[in-house]
């Protein structure tokens, strides 16, 4: 690293195995963004894993984010409308410390957006707080998402025109191998990694926490909100590219024009499968992870279930109303009625002939309100999130140590507007980024001392985790036992935080260990 001010801007340039790169002082660190971690990703190498990205001579000026993963431009993702859009995005973000020779634990994150949304840009993703509180490097990943990067088009390969899997998956992995290569030269310590993720991020952190190409890559991980049985048999995943090659007017035997049609005319299909899909079968995503028998073996959490998982240590974790903000955003993203409910639970049925008919009856009796707006909630709560998380949670707590919390701080506002602690409402406390949306109504009631409390906490465990591998704190947190069984001990997040054994004892008890998903 040599450090320098040029009028008045203090900057920092490092020399990395692809070219050097100059970053800017932001606080007590320094930022590097959108360094390129992969090559450009457009016509002949659409839908094909990342290539090396070609090494640069001189020094890059890493000021800019770079350049947003293709997805439609409406959607309730707040990304900032001048960064540009393209398929030369893959690209990674560095906040570090002024270099000391000091190697500091690094924390990679994984951004979510239901594999078809967002991007490391968000601001409520800006990593100089996060950072500095825990002195160490944090990355920051942009990779592709929706059609480009979740689409399974591998059943329509032809000698000429090959199409492979889980293209979004092998994008975060090429990202984590860049960590590997590269994170050394900011002052990252590249044995002491910790991935952390939420919603579909952390479904694609508990995915490579099963699949063989991620091993090694990463040491400690951290999933917040993980719809982690949202990963499909290539069956659903070709009927879904059949339907794909339908929107976009493209039959079979004309394959190869995917590689030159324009971008946005993939992602108006990729946007229409979004949301067709779950509309037609309610508790499915129109684009995820799919099970290829390379980059994902298995069905993860099945994969947990056998020992199959990496054996790293873990915190895994959900909101106590994952599922609110979808009934308010009227997104069929998630089953909020009691009839789509209800529809979800007779798809999940029909995709597991040798479930008896009673065990859906023992889980429903478990909500005695299912017909209201409540119980709906939930049960699509559970099914997406809680249940996938708790048998994750028990199945690594054999092999590795698990820390299990539930986030259920609301502001007075959220509560008001019957969000609650809603999905993805925890991601301002764990980067301490409040504010971050347009006309942001988190205070509006007030609250934010005790959110800013709250956020402290929450960021120095995640980065206690980072750092010793135990999310323990030296300022009088409450201890957050690890979980195992049969205590089952979880950190309920709120103004005050609990410790307490088996929450959910009821509601483990009525869905049992069977893995109730969709195939």
């Amino acid at each position: 690293m040599t450090e320098v001010e040029q009028a008045g801007i203090w900057t920092c340039q490092v020399h990395t195995p692809d070219g050097d790169v100059i970053g800017y002082r932001d606080g007590t660190h320094f930022v590097w963004k959108g360094i390129p971690y992969a090559a450009a990703t457009d016509g002949e190498h659409r839908f094909r894993s990342p290539r090396p990205v070609e090494p640069w001579a001189g020094a890059r000026d890493c000021r800019s984010f770079g350049d947003v993963a293709p997805q439609g431009k409406d959607n309730p993702v707040p990304i900032d409308p001048a960064i540009p859009m393209s398929e030369d995005c893959l690209s990674v973000n560095v906040w570090a410390p002024e270099p000391d020779g000091r190697p500091r634990p690094v924390m990679v994150w994984i951004h979510g957006g239901a594999y078809s949304l967002g991007s490391s840009a968000q601001s409520v993703y800006d990593g100089r707080r996060l950072a500095e509180l825990g002195d160490l490097v944090l990355v920051t990943v942009n990779y592709r998402v929706g059609a480009f990067g979740f689409l399974d088009l591998s059943s329509f390969s032809t000698a000429e025109t090959v199409f492979e899997t889980n293209i979004g998956l092998r994008d975060q992995i090429a990202a984590l191998e860049w960590v590997q290569r590269c994170v050394e030269s900011f002052g990252g310590d590249p044995s002491n990694v910790t991935v952390f993720g939420e919603s579909s991020g952390g479904a694609s952190v508990t995915t490579l926490m099963t699949s063989p190409k991620a091993e090694g890559l990463f040491h400690r991980a951290i999933v917040q909100s993980a719809p982690a049985t949202s990963v499909y048999g290539p069956e659903r995943a070709a009927a879904v590219a059949a339907r794909f090659l339908e929107l976009v007017d493209i039959t079979p035997d004309r394959i190869g024009e995917l590689k030159t049609v324009d971008f946005m005319r993939l992602v108006e299909a990729g946007d229409t499968l979004c949301y067709e899909v779950p509309t037609r079968v309610p508790g499915t995503l129109g684009l995820a992870p799919v099970v290829d028998g390379d980059i994902v073996p298995r069905y993860p959490v099945a994969a947990f279930q056998k020992g199959y998982s990496h054996r790293i240590p873990l915190i895994i974790g959900t909101n106590h109303d994952e599922a609110s903000i979808f009934r308010l955003m009227k997104s069929p993203l998630m089953p909020v009625t009691s009839d789509t409910v209800t529809e979800m639970f007779r798809a999940i049925a029909n995709d597991h002939s040798d479930l008896p008919a009673f065990r859906i009856a023992e889980i429903m009796s478990a909500y005695p309100d299912r017909s209201k707006s409540a119980g709906a909630l939930a049960m699509s709560r559970d099914a997406g999130f809680r249940m996938p998380t708790m048998w994750i949670a028990d199945a690594h707590s054999r092999y590795a140590p698990v820390w299990m919390y539930r986030f259920d701080h609301a502001t007075p506002m959220l509560k008001a507007a019957r969000i609650g602690a809603g999905h993805a409402t925890e991601l301002p406390y764990v980067f301490g980024n409040f504010g971050t949306l347009n006309r942001d109504p988190t205070f509006w009631l007030g609250g934010r001392k005790a959110a800013t409390a709250v956020s402290l906490r929450v960021m120095k465990r995640w980065v206690a985790f980072a750092q010793h591998g135990v999310p323990a704190t030296l300022d009088g947190a409450k201890h957050w036992a690890p979980y195992v069984e049969p205590t089952r001990s979880t950190l309920v997040i709120d103004a005050q935080d609990s410790l307490v054994e088996d929450p959910d004892a009821a509601l483990r008890a009525a869905w049992g260990d069977q893995v109730l998903g969709f195939t």
